[in-house]
């Protein structure tokens, strides 16, 4: 019941229409008993700084930021996370003294999903699939948990080798290769995780791949796409036929939801939560 003592966080952004972030959160805010309502904020260009200095104004608990305004929300905070610093992109604000930090829980969510799974990506071998903003970050993740090489594959060169020089570089080692994405049969012999970190395959457009030669899946023993509508993609598809396991993003939502909620509300959320939450939003996408 909303009263007095509610507490309000929220997502902004433009688009949010589309969102399954309240499901997370009141579904979350409803089992561990807080007194708390999640709801979606558009927020029109030019009015970003407006809304953040607002929502601290209004008392508002935390949110979650999504596109357009990943990058563009970190001249807005008082402190942003390290992680979040070098990725350069913030999707979780957590509100704290004179102004909200920036956090970005896509990556430790990302991590804690394949954890899950379980993968690691401790010295692993990595095929990762895009140079743009989520593969970047992915990037950033790799180097954080100490993947043994990364093979950056990228449609322009100049997008993956500046990727790859920026985590290097802030990693010490060489640890990322670019590479074109029509390249890749130079990949070494042997079996990767790869990670598909483009928008290509996204719904509506389900049936396109970056890559379509099955040659190239041969060398994929588990596949993690990061798009999660279709639940299973095409990259998904080739990856299984060509004897590998893949996952779907999900998951990468789930948990990212879930360590937002768990900064804002100072509480950690058991396994068996995320386990029904997580069947809760496949009965939403209509996934039984």
């Amino acid at each position: 019941m909303i009263d007095g003592r509610t507490r309000l966080c929220g997502l902004i952004g433009n688009p949010v229409e589309h969102t399954m972030s309240p499901v997370i959160h009141n579904t979350l805010a409803a089992r561990c008993g807080h007194n708390l309502v999640y709801v979606p904020f558009p927020v029109e260009s030019g009015k970003l700084e407006e809304a953040v200095k607002g929502a601290y104004a209004l008392n508002v608990l935390g949110m979650n930021v999504t596109v357009p305004y990943k990058s563009e929300v970190i001249d807005c905070l008082v402190e942003t996370d390290e992680l979040a610093a070098q990725i350069g992109a913030v999707n979780t604000l957590v509100r704290t003294q004179g102004g909200y930090k920036g956090y970005n829980t896509d990556m430790s969510g990302l991590h804690r999903a394949m954890k899950s799974e379980g993968i690691r990506i401790e010295g692993e071998e990595i095929i990762l699939l895009g140079a743009g903003g989520a593969a970047r970050a992915v990037a950033y993740l790799c180097g954080a948990q100490k993947a043994e090489r990364v093979y950056l594959l990228n449609r322009t060169a100049d997008k993956a080798e500046r990727v790859a020089a920026e985590v290097n570089r802030a990693y010490g080692r060489e640890m990322v290769v670019p590479m074109l994405l029509s390249d890749y049969r130079k990949l070494p012999d042997g079996k990767f995780l790869a990670i598909q970190g483009t928008s290509v395959g996204l719904s509506p457009h389900d049936e396109d791949v970056v890559i379509e030669d099955s040659a190239f899946y041969r060398k994929i023993h588990t596949g993690f796409d990061l798009i999660y509508k279709p639940f299973t993609t095409r990259f998904m598809r080739l990856v299984r036929e060509a004897g590998g396991e893949a996952c779907n993003g999900l998951k990468m939502l789930l948990y990212q939801g879930i360590i937002a909620y768990e900064l804002w509300n100072q509480v950690e959320i058991a396994e068996e939560e995320a386990g029904f939450l997580y069947e809760k939003m496949k009965r939403e996408m209509g996934i039984s």
